[in-house]
């Protein structure tokens, strides 16, 4: 591995001297060509014909205001032509809008104004990261060399402004500050009053309202829960079976038969089948297993029977209830979710009437005018409350059906006594009350088998009520009977409405299922998870006790590098821990202002420090700040540290010590959350020892760590320079660098005694905008090295080992899992809440376990564990929809600004 090549163009200087000869071209810098034909010929502006299409640029076309004559004619006249891979072309950049004579880029927009990519409005909401700051910087003077192979990629889209780069001998002053000098005076320039330079489309940005996604989340889920919930009739309670009293219901209906008529404007009359005439009624079906068998018992012996179908298991098994109508048997009404329908208001009983009548016309074509209530009995146990419930049937056209023989079958209590119920007494007639469904009905079948033929033996007939009906409706001189249908044909308007109902149940059925699916996922990628955790992890923790060590001790210089964007509040703290390290080697700590505006590299420049440089530069985002820190770095051991950590004083020396592994390339830290008042900033302590840092553990084992953290981390900078340094091609730089690292064949491993102490977010809010940007640029990470899982070598094991590791366990599984807090309300309000509380319970008992783990590898109290239980509530749904806010930006191809939190300075190592 070959060391960096420090100043290569022999640029080194006191902090005082002009910078001369060639200027190397650091990340992110914009390079636009100068056209020959303005060289000595200033344009016309208003005229488009001399203004040719011409850009160097992959996505941008120049437009008129981007060149000078004047610049154009100094650049030419400086130096000889090149070869045809090292270009000269004069340096665009990016100056102050609003200076004529000077090169404009159309990224660089003034200050205030609405970039297509980034909301970067000073004086907002405060959660910018980038502000473009209109700062001068002197005119190019002759060419800039383009090398073939630059260290760093020149990035010909981007729409940073980059820094200088700048590179200081340890002879400087204790703090060195680089500023841009003042720009000369202005020139005219004639632009027509009438021109507009074509303007470059921006891809949408997300809109800020986050809670649309999850309220109409909520809302479907919703709406399928209560729509299932009601087809199971999940609503109403189960029946009571206490008698009321009988002072309304007519002696004739109490002593009569079990078909009863109380059609509006008529005299209530009930009805017994003829001698030797059995009608066989079937409860609570179709079932998808019992209702064929039962069919088929009948067929055998040519007896038709009447089933009385619940609406619901109609929609479920549609085919059934076509089959019995085709069959010759006959359909009843049983209401649509067997609710006890003395319960339910008069709203509710026309509705699971009608709705049974749309599910048979869905299903067969039919409508039925035969109704029997659930938990129904003989006539003579009818009171007020039913006697009630049979006339306003009746007045909608029903005719009820109870029963005169109830083989109990139901409580299956052998083949012989449900024989014994069924059998009627002399030769009277009978309905005879069975169950086709709700159980295992074997023992129904078998009765059947043996009752029809006995029966038959004895000259009874097997009829349908409809038939009985009609024969008991028969003249006894003449033995002319009326016609009554069977099952008369429905309306096309109900099979319609009957479709749209079906059609309801079934996605809800579906819904519900696919949940149960996922849930059995979820259950076994969770298990296997922990699983993982606790044997890989507890590995590596076994094989690091004691006087274990990386190597010989790593002694060399050590850069630190902090990007700081308005960090006035804890940059004091930060710089001062870094510069106080133990490290033997020394530590150089670059602080690399971009375009702060509320003096943060003031407030680093008053400290004095012997070992501190301030290097200030335009906004332009945190990559190129780091790219610029890397560039103006010493040492080869580069370490990058955010502008609010503080660090412990043996940090340092702790982080670089795996470097004593030439295969090493790339250490993450061990983040600490140094401000727990809030609980939601204890929370976040709980996920960082448990979900972070006790996953680089797994991670490192595994040899596929997807991110060194920006709080804490440190570099080879010969391997940073040679994957392109900081990319700002994703919102997660740090994820994509590490990955990168890992593609090019190096380890990334974990140091947990390196610890650093970081300010998380302390509201819901600034939590949110944190992990939206977390969870948006991993996918964007993972995008960007998708073809990793084809490559050879180094990058295909870590593609087709991390990233589907990463995918699974990092978007899967945090996208699956709200399922079981989903089915957990589902069974708490719909099902058994015994078997949910512990089920949730034993799920909360492996999460406690694991933090316990996770505490004591790193060496933290246990008392936070108390807030465990809570933060299932709240914040681990949070973290849910936060996550698939991101999945629906990516795969709409939105695209996200960067989310600035604000600081307190409360971070601080906690004792």
């Amino acid at each position: 591995m070959s060391a960096p090549t420090r100043d290569p163009d022999g640029l080194a200087g006191t902090a005082d001297e002009p910078v001369r000869g060639r200027a190397t071209i650091p990340a992110g810098m914009k390079i636009v060509p100068q056209r020959p034909q303005d060289a000595g010929h200033p344009r016309d502006l208003s005229d488009p014909a001399q203004d040719p299409e011409y850009s160097s640029n992959l996505d941008h076309q120049p437009r008129d205001e981007d060149y000078s004559p004047d610049l154009a004619r100094a650049a030419l006249d400086s130096g000889p032509a090149r070869g045809p891979r090292d270009r000269e072309f004069p340096l665009n950049l990016g100056y102050s809008p609003g200076q004529p004579g000077y090169p404009l880029d159309p990224e660089y927009l003034p200050v205030g104004a609405e970039h297509p990519d980034r909301e970067n409005e000073p004086g907002g909401d405060g959660d910018e990261d980038t502000l473009p700051i209109p700062v001068p910087l002197p005119p190019p003077r002759g060419r800039a060399l383009v090398p073939s192979a630059p260290r760093f990629p020149i990035r010909l889209a981007t729409r940073t402004v980059p820094a200088q780069r700048v590179s200081l001998h340890a002879s400087e002053a204790p703090t060195a500050v680089i500023d841009a000098p003042a720009p000369p005076p202005a020139e005219s320039s004639t632009v027509p009053a009438d021109f507009e330079p074509p303007r470059r489309t921006g891809r949408r940005v997300v809109p800020k309202p986050k809670w649309v996604v999850a309220a109409v989340l909520v809302f479907v889920f919703v709406c399928v829960l209560v729509v299932e919930a009601y087809a199971n009739a999940r609503f109403t309670p189960d029946h009571q079976g206490e008698a009321g009293r009988t002072t309304a219901v007519p002696e004739q209906i109490h002593e009569g038969g079990p078909i009863i008529n109380a059609a509006a404007g008529q005299e209530a009359r009930s009805y017994r089948l003829p001698p030797k005439t059995i009608a066989l009624t079937f409860d609570d079906g179709p079932d998808p297993v019992w209702t064929p068998k039962v069919m088929e018992a009948l067929d055998r012996y040519g007896a038709k029977g009447t089933f009385f179908v619940v609406g619901s298991q109609v929609v479920r098994h549609p085919e059934l209830a076509d089959r019995l109508v085709t069959n010759g048997h006959e359909l009843g009404a049983h209401t649509f979710t067997h609710p006890d329908v003395a319960t339910l208001p008069e709203w509710r009983r026309r509705m699971e009437f009608s709705q049974t009548q749309l599910a048979l016309a869905e299903a067969a074509g039919v409508r039925t005018s035969l109704l029997r209530f659930p938990y129904s009995s003989r006539p003579d146990a009818i009171d007020d409350a039913s006697w009630k419930l049979i006339t306003q049937a009746g007045a909608l056209g029903y005719v009820t059906v109870v029963n005169d023989r109830d083989s109990q079958d139901w409580a299956r209590p052998g083949v012989d006594r449900i024989v014994a119920n069924m059998v009627p007494d002399g030769d009277d007639g009978a309905v005879v009350l069975l169950h086709d469904a709700g159980g295992d009905r074997a023992q129904t079948v078998q009765a059947l088998d043996r009752f029809i033929p006995m029966m038959q033996a004895r000259g009874y007939t097997f009829v349908t009520v409809s038939d009985g009906l009609s024969k008991a409706l028969a003249d006894p001189v003449t033995g002319a009977a009326p016609s009554v249908p069977r099952n008369p044909p429905a309306a096309a308007t109900d099979t319609q409405r009957g479709q749209a109902l079906a059609t309801a149940i079934r996605i809800a059925d579906w819904a519900l299922d696919f949940f149960a699916v996922l849930f059995l996922v979820v259950g076994v990628l969770t298990l296997a998870r922990t699983l993982l955790l606790f044997v890989l992890s507890g590995r590596q923790a076994r094989r690091r006790r004691g006087d274990w060590s990386w190597g010989p001790p790593v002694t060399e210089p050590v850069s630190v590098i902090v990007p700081a964007y308005n960090e006035r509040e804890g940059i004091e703290a930060a710089v001062r821990s870094l510069a106080g390290g133990d490290h033997p080697g020394g530590i150089e700590v670059i602080v690399v202002d971009d375009g702060s505006t509320d003096g943060t590299a003031d407030i680093a420049e008053s400290l004095g420090l012997p070992n501190v440089r301030v290097i200030r530069k335009p906004n332009g985002g945190k990559s190129t700040a780091l790219n610029t820190g890397v560039a103006a770095a010493r040492a080869n051991i580069v370490v990058m540290v955010d502008g609010d950590t503080v660090f412990e004083p043996d940090s340092v020396r702790q982080l670089v010590q795996p470097f004593a592994d030439p295969e090493v390339g790339a250490v993450a830290g061990n983040v600490k959350v140094g401000n727990r008042k809030t609980m939601v900033a204890r929370w976040q302590h709980i996920e960082y020892v448990i979900g972070f840092n006790l996953d680089r553990r797994l991670y490192e084992s595994m040899r596929c760590m997807p991110t060194v953290p920006g709080a804490i981390g440190a570099w080879r900078k010969d391997a940073l320079l040679e994957v392109g340094g900081m990319s700002d091609d994703t919102l997660a730089e740090d994820t994509d660098v590490t990955i990168a690292f890992l593609r090019d064949g190096w380890k990334v491993v974990y140091e947990g005694r390196a610890r650093a102490w970081t300010e998380a977010p302390a509201s819901l809010g600034q939590l949110w905008r944190q992990r939206y940007r977390w969870s948006y640029g991993t996918m964007q990470a993972m995008w960007k090295h998708r073809h990793a899982l084809v490559d050879d070598g180094p990058s295909g094991r870590f593609g087709r080992r991390g990233l589907p590791f990463l995918a699974l366990f990092g978007i899967a599984l945090p996208l699956l899992a709200p399922v079981i807090d989903l089915l957990a309300v589902y069974a708490v309000l719909f099902a058994g809440r015994t078997e949910t509380a512990l089920a949730w319970l034993a799920m909360l008992g492996m999460q406690l376990v694991t933090g316990f783990v996770a505490f004591k590898l790193d060496k933290e109290r246990l008392t936070p564990l108390w807030t465990l239980p809570l933060q299932q509530f709240a914040y681990r749904q949070l973290m849910y929809l936060v996550l698939i806010q991101s999945l629906v930006t990516a795969l709409t191809g939105g695209r996200l600004r960067w989310h600035k939190l604000r600081r307190t300075g409360e971070a601080a190592v906690q004792t």
